[in-house]
């Protein structure tokens, strides 16, 4: 048995009806509460849920300190053990640099570098503090890059030709940049594609169909951020003039400056013959392994890397029943564009036809000036 004053009953009452007191306080309370009223430890332990030893601890404790016994400790809060500045400036040296060649690694993990330190320097510190100190200093070890350096020695004066190029063409010139895109492969899903729906995602075949590929030619206009482009079978010279003429027929009496990176089929004898014949046009070639300077490689790159892209292709209309429509197809027959479908290639009319070839052209083109826009705003 309990014995409780007044003033006790009256404050673990409080403590019930409180708001501000946890559950875990106010179980607590009624456990003294019904101890005090003759109830069996057992019964308390069942109608408080908890078990028999609990009910033997919170009545020590009442007992002990009364009804601030009940109440939660405050959380003492523990300080880590300071390590010196030098062995934090030996873990971050350390991680900066190369492991010795005797570790056989070719980079730190946080264990190894603290089993390093334990053994050769005889400085004790776990793994879990080296972790932490690499995130405060933003230090990954595990992750590689790549970089490339051009070796043209005439970089520094192209690339000054080029940018002042896009910053202020010459005499109000239309600055064109060209690209190409090859090998695209026409993917097609095997049946159609099942929708986002609530609490499901979208879902797609795992295989699919080859229709070959295509090469595309794209040209952008640097000032307005208008793109043309079209798909080829094939890739040569006669392909890439006959696109150049189409390029630049729309701006016919203007001067033209072509930005171009150094494939070999820009400068076959068609195209330099064609280039003697249309003086107004003049070609500006990029550094050698340095296609970034050409504007729409960046928004090309820009696209392919879009979260809103999906890959893999659409699923041909030969797989799904007439009475089912795409839900990326309006009632008119119409692509269009979901907002929780992305950007996509249109449904092609039949599998294995040059309209596809037309149809996969266009929304290249489309989009990649969607991408260009977006870049410039």
């Amino acid at each position: 048995m309990v014995e409780l004053s007044e003033s006790d009953r009256a404050e673990l009452l409080a403590m019930l009806n409180s708001a501000t007191v946890s559950a875990r306080v106010a179980t607590r309370a009624r456990i003294v509460l019904w101890r005090a009223e003759g109830w069996l430890k057992k019964d308390v332990a069942s109608r408080a849920s908890v078990s028999r030893p609990t009910v033997d601890a919170v009545l020590e404790r009442f007992a002990v300190a009364g009804v601030a016994g009940l109440l939660d400790k405050p959380v003492r809060v523990v300080q880590p053990d300071r390590v010196p500045a030098q062995v934090r400036a030996r873990i971050l040296a350390l991680t900066r640099a190369s492991p010795p060649r005797e570790t056989g690694l070719s980079h730190w993990s946080s264990r190894e570098l603290s089993g390093f330190l334990k053994h050769m320097e005889n400085i004790s510190v776990s793994h879990n503090y080296i972790a932490t100190l690499w995130r405060e200093h933003g230090l990954k070890p595990w992750r590689v890059g790549t970089f490339k350096l051009s070796r043209d020695p005439a970089f520094a004066e192209r690339v000054a030709d080029i940018v002042g190029l896009y910053l202020e063409p010459p005499g109000g010139a239309v600055v064109l940049s060209i690209d190409e895109k090859t090998q695209v492969q026409a993917l097609d899903r095997t049946q159609p594609t099942l929708p986002l729906d609530c609490g499901k995602v979208e879902k797609k075949t795992h295989d699919y169909i080859r229709h070959g590929t295509t090469n595309l030619f794209a040209a952008l206009n640097v000032v307005t951020g208008e793109v043309f482009g079209e798909c080829c079978p094939t890739r040569n010279g006669q392909d890439f003039l006959k696109f150049l003429k189409k390029a630049v027929q729309p701006h016919a009496g203007k001067e033209i400056r072509i930005v171009l990176d150094n494939l070999s089929t820009h400068t076959t004898p068609e195209v330099l013959a064609w280039l003697e014949k249309n003086p107004n046009v003049t070609f500006h070639f990029t550094p050698v392994g340095s296609s970034w300077l050409n504007q729409i490689e960046t928004s090309k790159r820009g696209l392919e890397s879009s979260p809103a892209r999906r890959s893999g292709g659409e699923p041909s209309p030969r797989c799904a029943p007439s009475s089912r429509r795409s839900p990326a197809t309006s009632t008119a027959g119409t692509p269009t564009q979901g907002p929780s479908h992305g950007l996509r290639p249109p449904m092609r009319s039949s599998p294995k036809s040059k309209s596809w070839r037309r149809t996969s052209a266009s929304w290249l083109t489309t989009t990649l000036s969607k991408a260009s826009a977006i870049t410039r705003h």
